[in-house]
């Protein structure tokens, strides 16, 4: 039987506006990153407003909702140990390891590839890869959460990596770059 009855969104705001903050600092102390433990809270009254009359509560709202964001924290540390590896798995050749006709053949596959994708994600990614740009500075550029980009960065390599080979994959940056550079 339920500690709390149903609540209304007046009773949400109250929730939030109440634990917002503790519930910020539990999730830094966890993820030591001031966007992503914003992130996780909001993710939290998310999903708790959106399942608010399936949920039971049998602790106290407080108990429960310190017990969820720790949850979601230690899972946003997961996805960013499995990024990390992604990234360092990652290898760019040398540039004389790349000949003329591969990268021109290259280029052609990696701008039809970058294409396919959603115009906002193909921004994100151009953003980050090419111009060189932070998470934060494309997070703020767009309005959106460091996390937003970390999840479009993601699934534009998860596309990428779906429609290359692992050469042509690892060429990829490598010729965008040299690309732009002389001016492509």
């Amino acid at each position: 039987m339920p500690l709390q009855p149903k609540i209304n969104q007046r009773e949400l705001k109250e929730l939030f506006k109440e634990y917002y903050p503790m519930l910020c600092l539990i999730s830094f102390g966890i993820v030591k990153d001031k966007d992503a433990a914003k992130d996780n809270v909001q993710d939290f009254f998310i999903s708790y407003w959106q399942r608010k009359d399936s949920i039971s509560i049998t602790t106290s709202f407080k108990a429960y909702a310190i017990r969820a964001v720790k949850n979601l924290s230690l899972l946003w540390l997961e996805k960013e140990k499995k990024e990390k590896a992604l990234f360092e798995n990652f290898q760019i050749p040398e540039y004389e390891e790349l000949n003329v006709l591969e990268s021109s053949n290259a280029s052609r596959k990696i701008q039809a590839l970058l294409n396919q994708l959603p115009e906002s994600r193909k921004q994100i990614f151009i953003s980050a890869i090419i111009n060189g740009q932070s998470y934060a500075e494309i997070a703020e550029m767009n309005g959106i959460s460091i996390n937003t980009v970390k999840t479009q960065m993601k699934r534009a390599y998860a596309f990428l990596r779906a429609g290359t080979t692992d050469n042509l994959l690892s060429i990829i940056f490598w010729v965008t770059l040299i690309s732009l550079s002389i001016g492509h």
